[in-house]
């Protein structure tokens, strides 16, 4: 990787977005954050960055990518744009489907054109989502006692099942999707999609409407009821925060043969987690006692199963996940253990 890249991160002061920007920094790498500080947790994890690489190590501008002059000014020097700046929740885009709109449709245009005017021909990472295959009603499952299974996709969901873009936050990281995947096939921008499972890891400030792993860990450690929307069999492929960082690392090096290309990104086949009847009893094994959750109704678009098929990036870019699902979980329960006066 070369040292002398400058690499902006919108929404670098979030989860994903600092951890990728503590990996750059301790490598040399030069990075500005476009971020507004409006989720939670961001003001921490940039006093956090600050504290653990210098006050100046890094460019900040506080901007919102629905600007357009804000983001041209941040892409301005910009060799790498990780475009991980959006709306983040499905219940949020269903109360103000016009907002989840503009943040996450209108704002990686802004993006992809403040790029491709930079004349910098910068590379152009964007991180989408399983939510763009929609519910996927049509895939056979199975109900098991503690799980949902595919009764026909024993690797997971490839990256040529039919976009079905349900929910308005679907919608909005789905237009951003074609829109990234068609400036490559328009403008020759270097873009790469990554469609990204469930993510988690240290730094995730998880709430009940999003980020579900570090949440449940948080309100484990810190004795707050636990939700549990449909019936707890629900199953994703999660993927340790590293691991993702990966897969980035891995996109911008094989550039030559990514760029223009989509990748589902999560913990594959391999990592499988159901969100609740899985997930308790290795979470009561961390707290040492039962945790008592309350169950209420499904949510719109809310998947009964959704399981990343990753032989595409395991062949184009020669990555694979390293961190299993147990010693992942452990690694981030005892970060939040020990940084619980965040969270209350």
């Amino acid at each position: 990787m070369a040292a002398t890249r400058h690499y902006l991160i919108t929404g670098g002061a979030g989860f994903i977005g600092s951890n990728y920007v503590a990996r750059l920094l301790a490598r040399g790498d030069s990075v500005t954050i476009l971020d507004n500080l409006s989720r939670k947790g961001g003001e921490a994890n940039i006093e956090w960055l600050k504290h653990t690489y210098g006050e100046n190590s890094f460019a900040l501008l506080l901007g919102d990518i629905r600007d357009f002059s804000a983001v041209c000014e941040a892409v301005a020097q910009a060799d790498v744009i990780v475009h991980l700046a959006g709306q983040v929740a499905v219940t949020t885009s269903v109360l103000n489907p016009r907002e989840d709109f503009d943040v996450n449709a209108a704002g990686t245009l802004n993006v992809l054109e403040a790029a491709r005017l930079s004349g910098r021909n910068p590379i152009v990472l964007y991180a989408s989502t399983n939510k763009v295959y929609g519910g996927m009603e049509g895939v056979e499952i199975v109900e098991g006692a503690d799980a949902y299974s595919y009764a026909k996709y024993p690797f997971g969901i490839p990256e040529e099942y039919p976009l079905d873009f349900h929910s308005p936050y679907g919608c909005s990281k789905g237009c951003g999707d074609q829109y990234v995947r068609d400036y490559f096939r328009i403008y020759g921008l270097p873009t790469v999609v990554l469609r990204q499972s469930c993510i988690y890891g240290p730094r995730q400030f998880g709430i009940e409407d999003q980020g579900w792993v570090a949440w449940f860990i948080i309100a484990a450690v810190c004795g707050k009821p636990v939700k549990i929307y449909g019936n707890g069999k629900q199953v994703r492929d999660i993927l340790y925060i590293e691991d993702l960082l990966d897969a980035y690392d891995a996109a911008i090096e094989h550039i030559g043969r990514a760029a223009g290309q989509v990748f589902n990104i999560g913990g594959g086949a391999q990592n499988t987690l159901s969100v609740w009847r899985q997930f308790a009893p290795i979470l009561e094994s961390f707290v040492g006692y039962s945790i008592a959750a309350e169950f209420d109704d499904w949510r719109p678009g809310d998947q009964r199963i959704y399981v990343s098929d990753i032989r595409k990036a395991q062949a184009t870019l020669n990555w694979l996940p390293k961190i299993g699902v147990k010693e992942g979980l452990r690694r981030l329960y005892d970060w939040v253990f020990q940084n619980r006066s965040l969270f209350r």
